[in-house]
């Protein structure tokens, strides 16, 4: 007996894919100012250069697994114009912090027809780059999926026409080492039903795992092995409600796989879905940034 009831369902359960983390993004306003921050927590950069949109540069820091955290604030001599057009302007003007998360693919082609044949809009590749401070040329594609901002609610898609090294890695290895690579991305939702319905429709995922972090402020869904935590706020007048008002459904924490963590100082610490979850201070780093044993 054939179950018709699946065919519309196919692409979806038989493309699942797991996704890859390339790198994730803090915005503000001054890049200089965001990797002090960072530093002050214990957690070096280094300045990565320009972007060739003359409206942004970027400074990184390079992890193990080949993720990167991206610091991208505004170039001292942006043009007022196009950064007001910058897809990331909120959050650049608004030291908004966590505001996009990519993945890593080696065929862009073939996942924006899985995707698009899973019902999920999917914007053609754009060919960008950069130049490092050494002169180093790197040169990508990226493709955004969904009709949101770029990267927020779903990661765009990311592949290098250059070594990936390069691009990853400016020093030739990880900035640091007691961080193995970025662990989740933590998505602010208004409706967490509606946010699972869209993952689990592009990624053929099943239902997911829930839970209740007051401290956080959220109701929690971790759907299927993806790194990605939904989070929608518990109530009206918290600071996820706010980020929500300011920045619309986005990124606003990120969490590190840890496999040294003892000499970071933890502000605060929960337990996310079995694994114990440590946080800085926001106060201090401008942002949510956490870090959880790397492994779990």
């Amino acid at each position: 007996m054939r179950c018709a009831w699946l065919f519309p369902l196919l692409p979806a359960l038989l493309f699942a894919v797991d996704l890859k983390i390339d790198h994730v993004t803090v915005a503000g306003s001054d890049i200089k100012k965001m990797q002090a921050d960072l530093s002050a927590v214990g957690i070096p950069s280094v300045y990565g250069g320009p972007h060739t949109n003359r409206t942004t540069e970027m400074a990184l820091v390079s992890l193990p697994d080949g993720s990167y955290l991206e610091l991208m604030g505004l170039q001292p001599d942006a043009d007022p114009q196009k950064a007001d057009q910058h897809e990331w302007t909120k959050f650049l003007k608004g030291n908004g912090g966590p505001c996009a998360w990519a993945v890593g693919e080696k065929d862009i082609a073939a996942e924006v027809q899985r995707l698009r044949a899973a019902g999920v809009p999917v914007a053609p590749p754009v060919r960008s780059g950069r130049q490092r401070p050494d002169g180093v040329r790197l040169e990508w594609e990226t493709s955004d999926i969904g009709t949101g901002t770029r990267g927020a609610f779903f990661p765009f898609l990311i592949h290098d026409f250059t070594p990936r090294d390069q691009r990853a890695f400016p020093q030739g290895k990880p900035a640091v080492r007691d961080f193995t690579g970025i662990a989740k991305v933590v998505i602010a939702v208004r409706d967490l039903d509606e946010g699972i319905k869209r993952y689990r429709q592009a990624y053929g995922l099943p239902e997911p795992i829930r839970q209740v972090d007051k401290t956080f402020g959220a109701y929690l869904a971790l759907i299927g092995g993806l790194p990605v935590v939904l989070a929608q706020p518990l109530t009206q007048d918290s600071w996820l409600s706010e980020r929500l008002d300011r920045f619309g459904e986005a990124p606003c924490a990120f969490v590190l796989g840890a496999s040294r963590s003892t000499r970071y100082h933890a502000a605060s610490k929960t337990r996310w879905f079995g694994a114990a979850v440590s946080w800085f201070d926001p106060q201090k780093l401008g942002w949510h940034l956490g870090f959880e044993a790397s492994g779990r």
